[in-house]
């Protein structure tokens, strides 16, 4: 690997070699939430060299400010973190860190916004306004975009617009899709522990069976979901169960997760007043008593109408029909100012987050080519 020199000109415009050269060097160091170093070493060695301010607004963050002294400026987010996922996608750059793996295409997302970095150097004098670019840790975690978001750093370089990217599986192979409005959902991460009492079987009626007010629960709660979800699109699933310590024994404990994606704040309120509900009474009927935990996840990513009609002036973007049920923390952005979020089609069928995630670096340049007209949209 070329550990940080880019294989062209820092003036010259960026080729897929570039590209390609950038997100395999970055898939071959993989980091995951905060702990960046190697990363963000990277990123600097590339846009160091470039005629912008370059900073770190918060933790981890790393800015690059190409300032053509307009009134307000544009701003690209790109996200540098990778999963926890031991690699066995087979290919001559794999991560050379054990257990962590670019397995949703942040290398791929860096890539693009580094080849960006070098068109703008070589083109700054034809842009009519300025630019920002974001380096964004911990989207896989905690949410780093709310921490930028925090920062100010907008407000400072008077920003009003922001873009981002993410490659997506199921899409063609360099094809572009949005939506005006709704785009991904919000997510709930859900919790319910059953509390009973623990018998033999042979004296069941003498316990409280926790196992069984847990699997009414799920049983009721997925025929609710699937109600409302004729309504408006959402859903709750539970991925663990644990219950109980011999096979004639009632079990006294039965802890579940589960996930609850919405697209509104209103839906999302109710579906979680209506879980709850459906837990607390499958418990006393079991004569058990509940815990019910919602965490506050990410908000549903929202692309602004008026924006997403402007930028689809300028580009050629397909309109999904409806939303997805992924969540990304893109959302914090568009809570703090106007976004429009794209999704880059891989063509692969690979789903994101899996072992064997791979891509045609080809796809790089179409998202390179629309960010391009993107910063130029006046």
């Amino acid at each position: 690997m070329n550990e940080c020199e880019p294989c062209s000109g820092v003036f010259a415009e960026p080729t897929l070699a570039d590209l390609t050269q950038y997100r395999r060097d970055l898939h071959q160091i993989p980091e995951v939430d905060f702990d960046l170093p190697k990363t963000i070493a990277y990123v600097h060695s590339i846009i160091d060299k470039l005629p912008c301010e370059v900073f770190e607004p918060c933790a981890s963050t790393v800015c690059a400010w190409f300032d053509r002294g307009s009134e307000c400026a544009t701003a690209i987010r790109t996200d540098m973190d990778a999963l926890p996922v031991t690699e066995k996608s087979g290919v001559p750059f794999c991560s050379t860190h054990d257990g962590q793996m670019h397995a949703c295409g942040h290398d791929g997302h860096m890539a693009m916004a580094l080849g960006l970095a070098r068109h703008i150097a070589a083109n700054l004098d034809k842009l009519e306004r300025s630019v920002l670019i974001v380096f964004q840790p911990a989207e896989e975690t905690t949410g780093g975009a709310q921490y930028i978001c925090e920062s100010g750093v907008f407000e400072k370089y008077h920003v009003d617009r922001i873009f981002g990217f993410h490659l997506w599986p199921d899409l063609p192979k360099g094809q572009i899709a949005s939506r005006p409005g709704a785009l991904l959902a919000a997510t709930s991460e859900s919790t319910f522990t059953f509390f009973g009492k623990a018998t033999h079987i042979a004296k069941a009626e003498d316990g409280a069976d926790s196992m069984e007010a847990g699997m009414r629960f799920i049983l009721e709660a997925y025929d609710y979901m699937a109600k409302r979800a004729q309504e408006e699109p959402c859903t709750f699933k539970c991925g663990l169960l644990e219950s109980g310590q011999a096979r004639n024994v009632i079990s006294s404990r039965t802890y579940i997760e589960g996930t609850l994606r919405t697209f509104s704040e209103k839906m999302g309120a109710e579906a979680k007043a209506a879980l709850r509900e459906i837990a607390e009474r499958r418990a006393a009927e079991a004569g058990c008593t509940v815990d019910v935990d919602f965490s506050e996840g990410y908000p549903p990513v929202v692309n602004n109408a008026e924006l997403f009609e402007l930028a689809s002036r300028h580009i050629d973007v397909a309109e999904l029909p409806k939303p997805l049920l992924i969540a990304e923390d893109f959302a914090f952005y568009q809570r703090h100012l106007p976004g429009v979020f794209l999704l880059l089609g891989t063509g692969t069928g690979i789903p994101l987050h899996a072992d064997t995630f791979n891509f045609d670096e080809e796809v790089l340049m179409a998202g390179l080519e629309t960010y391009k007209k993107l910063i130029r949209i006046p």
